[in-house]
C-alpha cells in the first residue's frame, strides 16, 4: 500500500506540471479530465500525465495522497492544484499561465 503513495509522491515531485486523470490529453475518458487537459494544453507548456483508470493502484489511493477525493488532479510544482472546476478557473482568469510558465522549461 505504501509503496503506491511512494510512486505517486516521485510523480508528483519529478513533473512540473501533472495531472491525474481517466484517459489521456488525446482520448480523455471523462469530460471533467477533458476539460482540466485542454485547459493546461491551452497554456502551451509540456505536461505530465498518468491515466488512473491503467493503474488500479493509483486510481484506489490518489484520493489519499493529497485527501481530494475525485478525479482530474492536477499538481504544479509538486503542490495539488485542485480539480477540473479550479483548473479551469485559473485558466479562464490568466492564473494558471503564471503558475505553469513558473515551473515548467521554455520550448
Amino acid at each position: 500500500m505504501d509503496d503506491v503513495l511512494k510512486r505517486i509522491d516521485e510523480q508528483v515531485k519529478n513533473n512540473p506540471v501533472l495531472i491525474y486523470m481517466k484517459g489521456t490529453p488525446q482520448f480523455p475518458q471523462c469530460g471533467f479530465s477533458m476539460r482540466a487537459a485542454q485547459a493546461l494544453a491551452g497554456t502551451g507548456k509540456p505536461f505530465a500525465y498518468v491515466n488512473v483508470l491503467e493503474d488500479p493502484e493509483i486510481f484506489q489511493n490518489l484520493p489519499r495522497y493529497a485527501d481530494w477525493p475525485t478525479f482530474p488532479q492536477i499538481y504544479i510544482a509538486g503542490e495539488l492544484v485542485g480539480g477540473c472546476d479550479i483548473t479551469v478557473e485559473l485558466y479562464q482568469n490568466g492564473e494558471l499561465q503564471k503558475m505553469v510558465d513558473a515551473v515548467a522549461p521554455a520550448e
